[in-house]
């Protein structure tokens, strides 16, 4: 199902028990983060604080904090319900080569019925300030103590290629400077990062739009890892299985999404940059001081009476790692596309989605889980995780007891594990240099003799299934 806008997937989340309205009156700066953090970590439920000082909108956190919360934000009982889809549309006859795969792949996005469509009047535009817009009245947070300042840090930022005209929406943190300029953090490996450096040597000034609110699976789409070029709208619009309504912003060249609680319009001066940071990461550590573009606040556009959403992020697990877990599940079919000896991946939640994943494999020819290995290492963002663990097909890899049962009892250190040197993530801190570092691939399936391997591997304990079902049977007559 599609959410018209944020306030139908209020409701949805109050009449699911998924949600707590919170009346007394509390600070943006540090307490609605320590608050949100003790419930996330009890698997609380979303928080809708409705008396925040120093504004009179009401601020929502933790609406994504669960697994039950990201299915209804996506409208699905299962990510299966999605996945099955893009299986569908993904199948092609099996002599078929990589060409016409990759093909098969991009008529996911490019159906007709979920282009995004053009608007003229929007929820989003029933409010203009373009004379005197200020950030003063929204409840931006201060998230943790040593924190630069304020964090807006669920907003969509969207920016257009000055080469192609391809539009991009991501979600990057904004540190507010004062009430009409804030930094624009985006890392080298962005889109928007990619767009910047192509104002920056045409010396142009670059036009931004954020939009904060709106239908869940509009902000979910923001973060998926979609390949650059790619409109997150669209793909929004295949999630929800109904075209993203967009209208244009009323200051700058952009569209947005129309049923948007809150609309920030603006600019990034190229040639302008300001110290961003530290901020409390997803990493769980405050992520360091650095150089960053500044956007300049042009207008504010919102409805009458607009719902502020918000995150936290920091040491898991937190609302950030089910979004991240949403992208695992949905994007598997595709992962398994590329590389068709996967079986199956699990992004734990303690690897905050760039340093751990296990992947399961059809093992059907010697070495093929370093082939994986490298594989993974070329594909988008997986190009950043720092260590990559491979099993066989019936293992587990959700099972974290199985993972380093079977992780422990089947590698030789010297003989399995291998580093690479390459990109790594601008918020890995260990890295001897800022964004280079060494990843660390295992191989930890059954060894066969063309690897090398002389010994005779071990079988793994199975009790025979006649017993199994035996004891099945008389499982009661135990009285157990």
């Amino acid at each position: 199902m599609a959410y018209e806008d944020l306030r139908e997937f209020i409701t949805k989340l109050e009449e699911e028990g998924e949600l707590r309205r919170v009346k007394g009156r509390v600070s943006p700066e540090l307490e609605i983060t320590e608050i949100t953090d003790r419930v996330s970590k009890q698997l609380g439920p979303a928080l809708l604080f409705e008396n925040v000082k120093g504004s009179n909108l009401p601020l929502l956190i933790n609406a994504f904090g669960s697994r039950e919360r990201m299915l209804l934000a996506l409208g699905v009982k299962d990510f299966s319900d999605i996945t099955g889809r893009i299986e569908g549309l993904l199948q092609v006859a099996p002599e078929s080569g990589l060409m016409d795969k990759l093909k098969a792949a991009g008529t996911l996005l490019s159906l007709g019925r979920f282009l995004p469509r053009m608007v003229k009047t929007a929820p989003a535009q029933e409010v203009v300030e373009k004379d005197a817009p200020s950030l003063s009245t929204l409840p931006i947070l201060k998230c943790w103590p040593e924190d630069a300042g304020k964090y807006i840090t669920l907003g969509m930022v969207f920016t257009r290629s000055l080469k192609d005209g391809a539009r991009n929406a991501g979600i990057y943190r904004l540190q507010i400077y004062d009430e009409r300029t804030t930094g624009m953090h985006w890392h080298i490996h962005h889109d928007g990062a990619r767009h910047h450096a192509e104002y920056k040597a045409a010396d142009k000034k670059m036009a931004v739009a954020v939009a904060l609110g709106g239908d869940p699976a509009i902000t979910y789409a923001a973060t998926a890892p979609l390949p650059p070029g790619t409109d997150e709208m669209l793909f929004a619009g295949f999630l929800r299985q109904e075209a993203v309504e967009m209208v244009k912003c009323e200051t700058i060249d952009m569209e947005v999404p129309a049923a948007a609680e809150i609309i920030l319009e603006g600019y990034v001066d190229p040639k302008e940059e300001r110290t961003e940071g530290p901020f409390g990461d997803h990493t769980g550590y405050y992520s360091p001081p650095d150089l960053y573009p500044v956007f300049h606040l042009t207008a504010i556009t919102h409805r009458k009476n607009p719902i502020y959403p918000t995150t936290i992020v920091g040491r898991p697990p937190m609302e950030d790692c089910y979004l991240g877990k949403a992208t695992e599940r949905i994007f598997l079919p595709l992962l398994k596309m590329l590389i068709p000896e996967m079986v199956d991946i699990n992004l734990p939640l303690f690897g905050v989605f760039q340093n751990w994943a296990f992947v399961s494999i059809n093992k059907t020819y010697p070495y093929a889980a370093r082939k994986v290995l490298h594989g993974l290492w070329g594909l988008g963002q997986l190009a950043f995780t720092r260590i990559i663990g491979i099993f066989d097909a019936d293992v587990d890899v959700h099972n974290l007891e199985e993972v380093l049962w079977r992780l422990g009892n089947n590698i030789d250190p010297k003989r399995d594990i291998e580093f690479v040197k390459g990109p790594v993530d601008a918020l890995a801190h260990a890295s001897p240099l800022p964004h280079i570092g060494s990843k660390m691939g295992i191989d930890a399936t059954r060894k066969w003799k063309e690897e090398g391997f002389k010994r005779q591997w071990p079988e793994d304990i199975k009790m025979s299934e006649e017993i199994v079902k035996l004891v099945d049977e008389r499982w009661a007559e135990y009285g157990l």
